[in-house]
């Protein structure tokens, strides 16, 4: 057998490419090295924008050639960065040389000593993933977070009235309607979307082991603190003072800990549509074209949801991985975050690829009134809830004398199926008040919603 063309090992970069490559602008190799490159850049800029050390400040031409390394970034840098990374055998520094290689182009080699002043390979790295993970977050994942947010709001609002029997344990129960439980999700993703977009994006800039020892070798006079702040937060992060050599990645995990949060809550969306589906709740529209079974030509299979689930999955493994091990490094510095933050494109690859699923099945889907009303009116007693609770303050106000009302709806309902001609003759021979009586008689399953509608309210616009 003839060994296949180079054949990609995930299924992110073959199978499901389209649904995830926008990812690839940040958390791939090249995006990181891309950054990586915009952060010495930045940092040789800030130094002689301020004429350290001699240093003279560059032109604006100058400085946009010099960025222009980052914003132009792509095969020819990758292409060097592999060739200086063969001789060097460590990624940071063969950035260091690209910036210096580019520095000789412009005439600017007097400036190359600069380049990666007083750094540390993770002053660059630790910048460089916080700048493409808050990119691929607020840019990419929240995003489409937020498309399926509107659809399952979009949902909620249409279906407000459209009472449906609930199920507790599985079992028949008080009814709610479509949209209430579709607004249930709308809240709690909301919820998680605002704590995502309020993750501090820490960054460091301090040293070998976050002393400033270099920096104040070389100028004991310059606050350098302040000129660290300074730096990290002008690439729009939050500025961490305490850490060792490596930027503590707590926040990484809270951020982690949170998308996976979501991830569990859009499982459980899709284990509900998936249910309501094979109850008949929900209908599937045929697609064009498509294949539900190899051999069963009638089936429609939920696989969008479906293949969501697994995605979810696969996604919160990896996550809650990344939180676990990403606060732990031993004394100063391991290198085993370096390799564990790699797999964050993969992470939330998995939950976007899941996103881009629910969405689409999302479209593919309607509700069936007729079979909602079909078990509505197959179940009147659930409304034996309605008539012990009314009962029970009719004891209260003095209006009935009846002694224990849930044990005699216990009796009458438990376990049977109750049609509306039994149950109206049993609140036609009940000792309370006419007013109660009339109320009762006017209940029915697909009423028998309480404020439902009006909670939808909650999540409108």
């Amino acid at each position: 057998m003839s060994p296949l063309p180079q054949q990609p090992i995930s299924p992110l970069d073959g199978r499901y490419r389209a649904a995830v490559s926008e990812l690839g602008e940040h958390l791939s190799e090249a995006g990181l090295n891309r950054a990586r490159v915009h952060i010495e850049v930045e940092w040789l800029l800030y130094l002689t924008d301020r004429e350290l050390f001699g240093s003279t400040r560059l032109d604006l031409e100058q400085a946009r050639q010099l960025r222009n390394l980052a914003s132009d970034f792509g095969q020819p840098e990758i292409d060097e960065l592999a060739r200086h990374e063969a001789v060097t055998r460590h990624d940071v520094k063969a950035v260091e040389y690209l910036v210096r290689d580019k520095l000789a182009a412009l005439g600017l080699a007097g400036t190359a000593e600069l380049t990666h002043f007083a750094c540390t390979s993770e002053d660059i790295n630790n910048l460089s993933y916080a700048v493409t993970i808050r990119e691929a977050i607020r840019h990419i994942w929240l995003p489409k977070l937020g498309i399926v947010i509107e659809a399952l709001r979009e949902r909620a609002v249409t279906h407000r009235a459209d009472a449906m029997l609930a199920h507790t344990h599985g079992q028949p129960a008080t009814p709610t309607t479509v949209g209430k439980e579709f607004a249930v999700f709308v809240r709690r993703l909301e919820r998680i979307a605002a704590q995502v977009e309020s993750t501090e994006f820490l960054g460091k800039f301090s040293g070998a082991t976050g002393t400033f020892a270099a920096h104040v070798a070389a100028d004991n006079a310059l606050d350098w603190q302040a000129i660290s702040r300074e730096f990290v937060t002008s690439l729009g992060l939050d500025w961490n003072p305490l850490t060792t050599q490596i930027e503590p990645h707590d926040w990484q995990a809270e951020l982690y800990s949170r998308v996976s949060h979501a991830n569990r809550v859009l499982h459980n969306l899709c284990t509900d549509i998936w249910t309501y589906i094979s109850m008949g709740y929900f209908t599937q529209i045929p697609q064009a074209g498509a294949t539900g079974s190899s051999t069963m030509p009638h089936k429609i299979n939920p696989i969008r949801f479906e293949n969501a689930e697994a995605n979810l999955e696969l996604s919160s493994a990896l996550l809650d991985s990344l939180a676990s091990t990403l606060v732990t490094s031993r004394l100063q510095r391991d290198l085993t975050d370096s390799t564990t933050q790699r797999n964050v494109g993969v992470a939330l690859g998995h939950s976007l690829l899941a996103l881009d699923n629910i969405i689409r099945g999302l479209g593919e889907i309607a509700v069936d009134t007729a079979k909602l009303d079909a078990d509505l009116d197959g179940n009147w007693e659930i409304l034996g809830e309605a008539i012990q609770t009314v009962i029970r303050a009719e004891v209260t106000a003095g209006r009935s004398s009846i002694a224990d009302p849930y044990a005699m709806l216990k009796e009458l309902t438990r376990g049977k199926r109750i049609g509306q001609t039994e149950l109206v003759a049993f609140i036609d021979g009940l000792d309370i008040g006419d007013e109660a009586k009339a109320r009762l008689r006017e209940l029915t399953p697909r009423t028998y919603v309480g404020l439902a509608s009006d909670l939808v309210a909650h999540v409108e616009r």
